[in-house]
């Protein structure tokens, strides 16, 4: 089967700045000559090409300016290149995207956003679907449990490349493995969009819980009954006999999230947990935590489908109806096996 990436002159970009973004962008220079980047400000651009290192995350990246065609400009971007990677936090995506003012007809879109586009409540994938016009062809999306930080030291980790035809995550997984990322196939653009941004409200429920002072004992319990929430929750809404949930963009992903020192939803829970109001753990944290989000996007969601998720609907309470978090959690507690 021909597929969009039988060209061998293709050109990539980067669209978002962040942690994730720059990990990405280390990830690609392994193979790709230079690479277009769109970045919000100026003097990023200018840091970058000074010291070499993206001044807000990941600062030990080197990052080499002559191999980044960087600019504030996301148009340009866009139309010097082949492959657009949107890597960009859920709640500034539509902001973004609006001064995108180029068809993506010609383009293939790969989505890094681990959240919803809260307005629509749609994942990225849906939202070039419907909104672009953009067939399921000609979109990809990376997920795995992978954080940036860990990519920025060069540990082994594992991606996850989706696209609707097998054809075409095999080629997308050339574009991404190197001597430290191992990167595998799969065709499940849905189940993996959903379960990664499902993970971050579960992270927070195990940040918050380990604020009050639960230990390993209880956060195994939380994770295994979180897990089947995820699973109950894309299979209701999207069955797919050939999905593997216990492999790693789900169950990973889910694990590696709740538990790491290195996840923002977690240590957005654990403020939570400790006191903070949702306000002050927003301004206090320098990058976003995509659960917040995501968690009321799910209850939009599940208005439809009614699926039992009782650690969800816990973190709702929490973030959005201010329940006393204390309360809230000895209540989920009785709902757990």
């Amino acid at each position: 089967m021909e597929t969009f990436f039988d060209r061998t002159d293709l050109k990539y970009a980067m669209i978002g700045g962040g942690s994730w973004a720059t990990a990405i962008v280390k990830i690609l220079l392994n193979h790709q000559k230079k690479i277009s980047w769109y970045l919000r400000r100026q003097t990023t651009i200018d840091c970058i090409i000074e010291n070499q290192h993206n001044p807000s995350y990941l600062q030990s990246v080197f990052l080499d300016p002559g191999r980044l065609d960087m600019s504030t400009n996301i148009n340009k971007v866009v139309k010097n290149s082949d492959v657009i990677i949107f890597c960009i936090p859920s709640a500034y995506f539509v902001k973004t995207i609006t001064n995108l003012t180029l068809p993506l007809n010609d383009k293939f879109i790969i989505s890094a956003v681990k959240g919803f586009v809260s307005e629509e409540n749609l994942t990225i994938a849906e939202y070039f679907h419907e909104k672009y016009d953009i067939p399921f062809d000609r979109i990809g999306v990376i997920s795995g449990p992978c954080h940036a930080e860990e990519i920025s030291m060069e540990r082994l980790s594992y991606l996850t490349l989706s696209s609707k035809h097998m054809e075409t995550a095999e080629a997308l997984c050339k574009v991404f493995a190197c001597s430290y990322v191992k990167a595998y196939p799969c065709t499940d653009i849905y189940g993996v969009e959903y379960s990664a941004s499902l993970k971050n409200i579960y992270a927070i429920a195990a940040g918050i819980c380990h604020a009050l002072g639960y230990g390993d004992n209880f956060m195994a319990v939380l994770m295994t009954n979180s897990f089947h929430e995820i699973s109950s929750f894309i299979q209701a809404t999207h069955p797919d006999e050939n999905r593997v949930m216990t492999s790693s963009p789900y169950l990973g992903d889910l694990l590696v999230t709740g538990y790491s020192n290195f996840s923002r939803n977690r240590t957005f829970g654990s403020m939570i947990g400790k006191g903070y109001s949702v306000k002050s753990a927003r301004m206090e944290m320098n990058m976003v935590a995509e659960g917040y989000y995501a968690s009321k996007s799910i209850k939009e969601i599940n208005k439809k489908y009614q699926v039992d998720m009782p650690i969800a609907d816990a973190v709702y309470e929490i973030l959005y109806e201010k329940r006393y978090p204390p309360y809230i959690i000895k209540q989920l507690t009785d709902k757990l096996r």
